[in-house]
């Protein structure tokens, strides 16, 4: 390519900034999606108050709007219009809108700045040309033209207007979004903001296929009422005024009878009236539906039954309605289907017939493999073509997020290949239920379909941020955290990648004062933004991820408090830190996301990262105590899922957890080996996590065995995702395991299992006995009221040289004993929170609070003898 400074050395400079003035041209242009081929001269053009803009007689009407608004946002007061046959004058900056198709005057003005025009590239393609005193717009096509305004619009705001010469098309013919999601549907106002967002970002499409709709599903045969129809006119309209085909999707599939020729007529009927109201590409899903049971006995007559017979019923339906419907219309886009087998690349008797008997003109959406596919390689794109025997839509389901309603997925678009265009005839993309906050990543996709080869995630994704911001620095800056927060999905599963970075540097050097900082910055980002951000709609949407934000923020640095505490060995002070922190992070699990069906499902930010800085802050602090989980092996029945190995049970870490790869079923079991026969107390059993709250035994048993043979049963237990089971005293074994004892469909997951080695016993009555000595410092006994006369406390255990004892708790007033040779030797006093008692070595087999007379009702975390 020529560089443009080159080509204009021979025109007359006209209205340019002094030598002196001129910037070198930047090395990257700040524009996105990114240009396929773009050259900054040296140059500079003077946009000044007054303009000329040279339109057409078939300029593209919303190029041409788009070109007005930019310059007058540029501060262009006096826009002078002529027609494409008069002379503009002298004007300081003369703008020609429109390629040879819409405007005759463009051609001489790109011939004067030495510039070649539009002819041969891709559809929707164009050259912008910013030379001296001329500004051209030379689409392809009216799209092309309208995306050259949109490039236009971009360098006017990127800094010194430069002399560019921009040559640019798309990778992808189709490039947009599906509103596929189930849950809460995006509003009308919603719908008519993302028209917009995809014209500025160069998207073409957007698929109509919200699951709240009643006339696409359960009663997609009825006509629309006549003020649902003016509303689907209305976001018709803005589509086309920003150059995206508004594709209707019509899901039949829970009640067509495929072989009755009067239900594709009804589709047809259907899209005639779409039709009238401007749309002109259609779809029909057919996915999410059953093809083992028909809903008509003559589609089992006529078909017969399994995989080949629904590929068949479905290509019959199908090919009805491309020959009566988009055949018969001029003008009609491809017809797309979803199939029932939508998201895999194996031979089946459904994709074979499919292949083989639908009408070749018929688009075929897929979504990857599997359905939330990590990766779509070029290979996997050209063998979705073989298969389907099909030109291939890719279904993107990124960032959705219907199924983990929780999460935001805020990180960038990744793991595409760069050749899909080779087999792909485009990308939708299935977005989030917040719309706004879909726009983060909808940036990096727009960028990604436009210009695979030239496409750099984080770059992109730092641009998408700072358009958000609005030119908002303080925003910025917080959106970064936030955005940071809640980057993770299946694409990426990284995730906080620039917090997590900051927390591993804290662990290698120690610098308290700078992740202090960091939790600081998190802690006000939520109302920074709230502060500066303009795009309230955002806010609104995001108001339960920025509290829990702040509340995890908040929680991460009183856990940084604790360590503070730890390394002066305040050991007071560390307690009521770690006492403070389980509060904080009780509020930091409590926000709570309301689905449309009413069910709620827990807020996550962070998660695997602020969690997990946690709870290895109180594992150290375990380990600062006294505390040593006693050695086991964990055992399961059930297949791993992934990297979530039956380890995890007994690392003595709840934030890493075992994961199994399918649901419980009557049988299945999860447990420990301790090694050796011993004598054994309580049993702790934490299952479930944050965003798989049913996932834990529902039903079941707890049972002990010395052999792994014969086994006791113990206590059963039902909708107890967090146990603790206390066996008789005495009790002795090797192996401790839980039993389901019901089917269930959930999966399990299993944080920790533990089994205390010590026995506790006395009172007063209360709940929660054998946290005592759970080596859980984190769980408490309560007594029911304030002890009688004589009361104690016992914590027995095999004999042992003591060196000290550390009673944790918050209230109580006793006499801290050590049984030592059959009498009881008071060694302190424990008065309420925090006692450490350092012994001469003495052997002892137990440990007791002996209740004074005016103590208070005891409440006890945990009696650690060392």
């Amino acid at each position: 390519m020529r560089v443009l400074a080159a080509l204009l050395a021979l025109v007359p400079v006209i209205a340019l900034a002094p030598a002196a003035q001129a910037a070198p041209p930047p090395t990257t242009l700040s524009i996105f999606p990114k240009p396929q081929q773009a050259v900054a001269g040296s140059g500079v053009l003077q946009l000044g108050e007054q303009a000329t803009l040279v339109v057409g007689a078939h300029t593209d009407a919303p190029a041409l709007a788009a070109t007005r608004a930019a310059l007058r946002s540029a501060g262009v007061r006096h826009l002078r219009e002529v027609d494409e046959h008069t002379d503009p004058g002298s004007s300081p900056v003369t703008v020609y809108v429109g390629g040879k198709g819409e405007n005759q005057a463009t051609a001489g003005a790109l011939a004067a700045l030495g510039v070649h025009d539009a002819t041969g590239l891709p559809a929707e393609g164009y050259v912008l040309a910013v030379g001296t005193g001329r500004i051209v717009l030379d689409g392809v096509d009216p799209a092309g033209t309208f995306y050259a305004a949109q490039t236009l619009r971009q360098i006017i705001h990127s800094g010194p207007n430069r002399w560019y010469e921009i040559r640019d098309w798309p990778t992808l013919p189709i490039r947009g979004v599906i509103e596929g999601f189930y849950g809460t549907p995006w509003s009308d106002a919603n719908r008519l903001d993302q028209l917009d967002f995809y014209g500025r970002h160069k998207m073409n499409t957007y698929v109509y296929s919200p699951k709240d709709d009643p006339y696409l599903r359960a009663s997609w045969r009825d006509p629309y009422p006549a003020d649902k129809l003016a509303a689907l006119k209305g976001l018709v309209d803005r589509a086309t005024a920003n150059h995206v085909e508004f594709t209707y999707a019509i899901s039949p599939g829970l009640s067509v009878c495929y072989s009755d020729p009067a239900e594709a007529k009804a589709i047809g009927a259907k899209f005639q009236s779409l039709w009238d109201i401007g749309v002109r590409t259609f779809a029909v899903p057919l996915d999410d539906i059953s093809y083992t049971k028909w809903n008509c006995a003559a589609d089992a007559t006529r078909f017969g039954t399994g995989g080949a017979a629904a590929g068949a019923a479905q290509s019959f339906l199908l090919n009805a309605v491309q020959r009566e419907f988009i055949a018969t219309h001029p003008g009609a886009g491809k017809l797309e289907m979803v199939p029932t087998e939508y998201s895999d690349l194996a031979a089946t008797p459904y994709k074979n017939t499919l292949a083989a008997q639908l009408d070749p003109a018929v688009l075929v959406e897929w979504t990857g493999t599997p359905f939330i596919a990590p990766v779509i390689t070029d290979e996997q794109a050209a063998a979705a073509r073989k298969v389907y025997g099909h030109e291939i839509l890719v279904w993107d389901n990124y960032p959705v997020n219907d199924y983990i309603t929780g999460q935001l997925l805020l990180g960038p678009y990744v793991g595409r290949g760069t050749g899909l265009a080779a087999s792909l005839a485009g990308i939708t993309a299935n977005p989030m239920i917040q719309a706004e906050a879909s726009k983060i990543s909808e940036f990096t996709i727009a960028d990604f379909v436009w210009n695979s080869a030239g496409y750099q995630p984080q770059r992109s994704w730092d641009a998408s941020l700072t358009e958000l911001a609005g030119g908002e620095p303080d925003a910025l800056a917080a959106l970064r955290l936030f955005a940071d927060l809640n980057y993770t999905s299946d694409l990426d599963q990284r995730q906080a990648p620039a917090l997590a970075a900051k927390i591993d540097s804290f662990w290698r050097t120690g610098d308290i004062a700078a992740l202090h900082k960091q939790f600081e910055l998190l802690d006000e980002a939520p109302d920074q933004l709230r502060d500066s951000l303009p795009d309230k709609q955002f806010l609104t949407e995001t108001q339960l991820w920025l509290d829990a934000t702040k509340a995890w923020a908040k929680a991460a640095d009183k856990a940084l408090d604790l360590v503070e505490q730890q390394r002066s060995q305040d050991g007071a002070s560390a307690w009521r830190d770690r006492q403070a922190l389980l509060g904080l992070v009780a509020k930091a699990h409590s926000f709570r996301y309301t689905k449309l069906d009413g069910s709620k499902q827990e807020v996550l930010v962070g998660q695997g990262v602020l969690d997990k800085f946690i709870a290895k802050v109180l594992q150290d602090n375990n380990k600062a105590l006294g505390i040593t989980p006693v050695p086991a092996t964990a055992q399961a029945s059930l297949p791993t899922y992934e990297s979530y190995v039956p380890a995890n049970m007994v690392d003595g870490n709840p934030a890493t957890f075992y994961w199994s790869n399918g649901p419980v079923h009557v049988g299945d079991t999860v447990g420990v080996d301790l090694g050796s026969v011993r004598t054994i107390g309580a049993f702790t059993a934490l299952m479930a996590k944050s965003g798989s709250a049913e996932d834990y035994v529902h039903s079941g048993v707890v049972e002990y065995s010395a052999d792994g043979t014969t086994w006791t049963t113990g206590q059963s237990f039902s909708n107890t995702p967090e146990l603790v089971a206390s066996p008789p005293a005495g009790t002795t074994a090797r192996y401790v395991r839980l039993r389901a004892t019901a089917d269930q469909d959930n999966w399990l997951v299993v944080r920790e299992l533990s089994v205390a080695t010590v026995a506790v016993t006395g009172g007063p009555a209360g709940t929660g006995l054998p946290a005592v000595a759970d080596g859980n410092p984190d769980t408490a006994y309560r007594a029911a009221g304030a002890p009688a006369t004589g009361d104690a406390l016992t914590v027995s255990f095999t004999s042992q040289r003591l060196t000290g004892v550390v009673v944790l708790g918050s209230a109580g007033r006793a006499q801290v004993q050590v049984h030592e040779g059959g009498t009881w030797r008071t060694v302190g006093r424990f008065g309420g929170g925090y006692t450490q008692l350092d012994l001469p070595k003495v052997s002892a087999d137990s440990v007791r609070l002996l209740w004074s007379a005016d103590s208070p009702a005891p409440v006890i975390n945990e009696l650690i003898a060392h």
